[in-house]
């Protein structure tokens, strides 16, 4: 029955969406990192696990997306180590979604490889570029989102570049660039839901949040605060957004609450359904690395600075390529602030 209804709701979606769908299903199988360790499809196991944590970093935090270095060319002991690989594996390693519609996602229509392509890939590429002088020098792993973390303190990645966004938790875990991009959180839900946006239309709804996302926390703190309706259910977390969008298409939830950019996306896969109400919160992404790749980190800022200045090859033609059309043709509203850095030592 349930197999059914998932061809059903399938219906109308076109190559893109449904590649996505079954890469989302089968990821495990795929070029994942391996989904092992805690709270692996449970956010509230990771959540009140380190709770404790996080109201402290919190609390110490202010302007998270400020806390980044100032940018450098040179090179240090982490970028030597990358150069230093040698043949076939001298290649920079990032941890990537291959999910996301239009950020990280393997196009079918692409050929026959379905290579990774999106916004967050063609910045990948970039640093690539910029530090082995090979754009396609790049080892990508697909990571779910509750693994990003632990890949770069495991050392199985050089660094994140997955729609990860930088907040006062996760900076005392890793370092982050500069924002390359401003989102905020947004519900998506069907379009005939009588769902309106993030308030009490959410009372007796159950909703789908990434494992380990910002979204959870968020809907979390919200709701122990009072902000968000005690009887909306939140319990339902998957390892990749994209699964929400499954969720939801099943009839297993009611609402999907994502960063608008992604759920922009999704709702381009499947016109049923819509955005409902504004952004409730702001937030910028940013490539992760680990805390003590300070050299890394700085080259990175580096390169974001020479990428937004790039018209032809840079930030803005990558939005024009890949977002535009589900974002819209104005950029200011994505495009972050000019950076602010720490004060060097």
């Amino acid at each position: 029955m349930r197999a059914r209804r998932l061809r059903a709701s399938l219906k109308g979606w076109g190559g893109v969406a449904t590649m996505a769908v079954v890469c989302a299903l089968v990821a495990v199988f795929a070029l994942c990192v391996p989904l092992s360790g805690p709270g692996i499809g449970d956010g509230r196991a990771v959540t009140q696990a380190s709770q404790a944590t996080i109201e402290k970093a919190e609390e110490d935090c202010e302007a998270p997306e400020k806390q980044t270095l100032s940018p450098s060319s040179a090179d240090g002991d982490t970028i030597q180590a990358i150069k230093d690989r040698e043949g076939e594996k001298r290649k920079l390693i990032v941890g990537v979604d291959q999910n996301s519609y239009r950020w990280g996602y393997r196009n079918p229509n692409s050929g026959k490889t379905a290579e990774l392509e999106g916004f967050d890939i063609d910045l990948v590429h970039r640093i690539a570029e910029d530090i082995l002088g090979d754009p396609d020098a790049v080892q990508f792993k697909a990571i779910p989102t509750d693994q990003r973390i632990p890949a770069i303190q495991d050392g199985r990645v050089d660094m994140v570049v997955r729609t990860m966004t930088i907040n006062c938790a996760r900076i005392a875990d890793v370092a982050f660039s500069a924002p390359y991009f401003k989102t905020g959180q947004q519900v998506l839900a069907p379009k005939s839901s009588p769902v309106k946006g993030y308030d009490d239309t959410l009372a007796n709804r159950r909703i789908c949040t990434a494992a380990g996302s910002t979204a959870y926390s968020t809907l979390e703190a919200d709701q122990k605060d009072g902000k968000l309706p005690a009887t909306t259910d939140i319990s339902t977390t998957v390892p990749n957004q994209l699964d929400c969008l499954v969720r939801l298409q099943l009839g297993e939830v009611d609402a999907v609450v994502t960063d608008g950019a992604l759920a922009a996306s999704q709702a381009a896969q499947d016109p049923t359904v819509q955005l409902k109400g504004d952004a409730f919160t702001a937030e910028y992404y940013g490539v992760a690395m680990k805390k003590d790749a300070d050299d890394l980190v700085r080259r990175v800022n580096q390169i974001l600075v020479d990428y937004r200045k790039d018209t032809a090859k840079g930030w803005q033609a990558s939005y024009d390529k890949w977002l535009s059309a589900t974002l819209g043709k104005d950029a200011k509203k994505s495009e972050p602030p000019a950076p602010q850095y720490l004060r060097s030592t």
